[in-house]
Parts: C-alpha cells; sequence; structure tokens
C-alpha cells in the first residue's frame, strides 16, 4: 500500500515575473490547467517582498522588466538567507547573448527558457526542481 504524505500532494507554487499582462494571463491558464498553484508578480519593485511572503517552490523571471532588472531581482533574491534556495528559470527572448548568459550565472540563474514559450518546454523546466 503506498501512502502519500502532505508534501506529495501539495501543488508546486509557482511564481511568473512578467511585465507584460498578456503573457502573464497565458501562462498562468497553462500552468493552473497543468496543476500548478500560480502567483503572478508584474511590478518589479515588488518582487522580493512577494517572495518572501509567498515561498514560490519555483521562480519564471522576465529579465527585462522596468524599474529594476530580472538580474537585480536574480542578485537580490540570491543573496538573501531566505530566498537563495529557491531556483529561478530566466525568461527573455535574448537568451542566445553571451552577454546575458555570462549575467545570468552571476546572478545564480541556472535555468532559461527563450521567448515565444512553448509550454512544455516550461513545464518541463519547473518539473526538474
Amino acid at each position: 500500500m503506498n501512502i502519500i504524505s502532505g508534501d506529495e500532494m501539495r501543488k508546486k507554487k509557482v511564481m511568473v515575473v512578467d511585465d507584460d499582462h498578456e503573457f502573464l494571463n497565458e501562462i498562468k491558464e497553462v500552468l493552473t490547467s497543468s496543476g500548478y498553484e500560480v502567483v503572478v508578480v508584474n511590478n518589479s519593485l515588488l518582487v522580493f517582498d512577494t517572495v518572501v511572503k509567498v515561498r514560490p517552490d519555483v521562480i519564471l523571471l522576465d529579465l527585462n522588466m522596468p524599474n529594476k532588472s530580472g538580474f537585480e531581482i536574480a542578485s537580490e533574491l540570491k543573496y538573501s538567507l531566505l530566498t537563495k534556495q529557491i531556483p529561478i528559470i530566466a525568461i527573455s527572448g535574448y537568451l542566445k547573448d553571451e552577454h546575458y548568459i555570462s549575467l545570468m550565472e552571476i546572478c545564480g540563474i541556472k535555468n532559461r527558457i527563450e521567448k515565444p514559450i512553448n509550454p512544455l518546454d516550461i513545464i518541463a523546466k519547473i518539473e526538474g526542481y
């Protein structure tokens, strides 16, 4: 007899950070219909406090955000004891640029998805964590 613990039954909580409202709505629909609990943030200045409050299992982070870039956000999360263990998946249309790749490594971003996004790719990346 297999017993499933509460942790195994809990939905994986995914935070999606992007300033594009249309993208946020689309990705939220895809992830919710795939069984994830989804929290969206469209203001880069609110990300850190929201992460601390919500405690997501993984963060999908757009790198090109107004006010505070995704690189700044990732660095802030990487160097905080409260958030450094949360994996970040970068989302951008510029992920083949060597400068971007170097910055992602410095900021602790270990995974990335290029826009336009294939929903199956996102789910596969999330399930890797």
